[in-house]
């Protein structure tokens, strides 16, 4: 009768999986959401060591048996029971990290996945401390201790490993914080560089010299970042002398000489242009406009096109530029 009883329950439970996966199918089939595709594979990946564990656990309840041994099948068959529970707690969590990932990219945000990992395998181990948890506090254990010892291990392990969990927690709080992405240009203290990864430990920057420089995450959470990817407008201040023998008047039509200069190139927005001083051996003028763009590829090429039509425009005006020179006067 038992046999019969195990043989019975044995192929229900598997006829059930089959009619329920069969079922699901047909229902993802025909819609555009991948859930119902998770809830299939869930329920396929309850293997038939679980339905043979619990089959053998009915069949064996009409025989004669002491209680004891009912209680140690009731275990193994809890623990099967909580580790295929985990396992769909696991599988939810990655759904979820991947539906993330995939957010992210269908917007066109960078970023690194590392991070996602991390908090993944983290949330996975925390799943598998709370399951191993319930088990002993089942088993009639008392967990205070246990959690106790934990507490005070974890303790000593983040005295040991202070410097690297402060880098640990300082790559979340810039992935979460994001005051900095994968292809931003950076300065940080005297280095810069364009941002190539954000990893758990360091950040990765590639310097316009070429070579890979390797920030820890934990100082680029304390020191003062300029990102330079996030300035919409570039300020650029810069100045140039005239000689002391160019006459007053031609000195006037250098103010309008910028402007006209300034109002035909794409993306500048003058701000000021003045005669600024009486220096050493030079009329010095100082010119202020805001570039509308953040590259400093096109910072530098509109700078030079300026500088270009300044000398283009102080050669058509005979406006000569100084440079570093001094007058003797000698008198007898």
């Amino acid at each position: 009768m038992s046999l019969a009883i195990f043989l019975a329950v044995l192929m229900g439970l598997r006829i059930f999986r089959s009619v329920i996966i069969a079922r699901l199918r047909k229902l993802s089939a025909k819609t555009r959401t991948d859930i119902d595709d998770l809830l299939t594979h869930i329920i396929d990946s309850v293997g038939g060591f679980f339905y043979v564990a619990v089959s053998f656990y009915i069949a064996l309840r009409p025989l004669n048996f002491e209680e004891s041994f009912f209680k140690i099948i009731g275990y193994l068959l809890f623990f099967i029971i909580v580790y295929y529970i985990v396992n769909t707690i696991q599988a939810l969590i990655g759904y979820g990290a991947e539906k993330f990932v995939q957010k992210k990219k269908k917007r066109g945000q960078e970023f690194d996945e590392s991070v996602v990992d991390l908090l993944v395998k983290i949330l996975k181990g925390i799943v598998w401390a709370v399951a191993i948890i319930v088990v002993f506090q089942n088993l009639g254990y008392d967990i205070s201790a246990l959690v106790l010892s934990l507490g005070i291990g974890g303790i000593a392990i983040a005295f040991a490993l202070q410097n690297i969990l402060a880098d640990l927690f300082a790559s979340f709080a810039i992935y979460f914080d994001k005051p900095f992405q994968v292809g931003d240009f950076i300065v940080v203290g005297k280095d810069m560089g364009t941002v190539k990864r954000i990893g758990i430990r360091s950040t990765r920057l590639q310097t316009l010299q070429g070579e890979e420089l390797v920030v820890s995450n934990k100082e680029l959470t304390e020191s003062r970042v300029h990102n330079y990817k996030r300035m919409e407008k570039r300020r650029t201040v810069f100045s140039f002398g005239l000689t002391y023998e160019t006459p007053t008047e031609k000195l006037r039509k250098v103010p309008a000489i910028i402007k006209n200069i300034m109002d035909n190139i794409e993306l500048v927005d003058l701000d000021r242009a003045h005669f600024k001083e009486f220096a050493d051996f030079s009329l010095n003028f100082e010119v202020v406009y805001y570039l509308n763009s953040s590259d400093y590829n096109v910072y530098m090429n509109i700078q030079q096109e300026i500088n270009l039509r300044l000398k283009e425009e102080f050669e058509k005006e005979g406006i000569e530029m100084a440079y570093p020179t001094q007058t003797i006067f000698l008198q007898k």
